[in-house]
């Protein structure tokens, strides 16, 4: 088993907050469709791996709260259900299309690190979510950026 790595996972605070998560414990991250943050799912992330999670399209967007992969990837039950904003025809059990790993709540940060305050750190200038045109869901952080992170959180 290699090192544990460090990840971005992105949601929309109105659609799963890091206060979601708390509650809950854990979640499997479903709903992905980005064959690229899938491939990392299903490929890259292992169970002890660290996640910060972000909160995206909120105001202000930013760091929320800490995570830990809990468990590998399995399919993701939305693909299947016609009823989920998620289902894909094209999916099917014997041959799913889409994975997702379970996530378990570390803790939340005092006080959510703003994307502006990302952006003005010079040292991160390299970290993928800041790259223009970035948009995905889930992404590695290297572990200099994941040090830099931590440090502004408090940690």
């Amino acid at each position: 088993m290699s090192a544990p790595r460090t990840w971005l996972l992105k949601s929309e605070p109105e659609t799963y907050s890091i206060a979601d998560l708390q509650k809950d414990g854990t979640t499997w991250w479903e709903g992905v469709r980005n064959y690229q943050a899938r491939n990392f799912m299903m490929q890259e992330m292992q169970v002890g791996d660290q996640i910060f999670f972000y909160h995206s399209n909120a105001e202000p967007p930013g760091l929320a709260g800490l995570a830990v992969v809990s468990a590998p990837a399995q399919p993701d039950r939305t693909q299947f259900d016609p009823k989920s904003d998620f289902f894909d025809p094209k999916s099917t059990k014997s041959a799913p299309r889409w994975f997702c790993v379970q996530v378990r709540f570390v803790r939340d940060f005092r006080n959510l690190i703003p994307l502006s305050t990302l952006k003005q750190d010079k040292r991160l200038k390299d970290l993928l979510l800041l790259q223009r045109g970035q948009r995905l869901s889930v992404q590695p952080v290297p572990p200099k950026h994941a040090q830099i992170l931590l440090q502004l959180a408090g940690e």
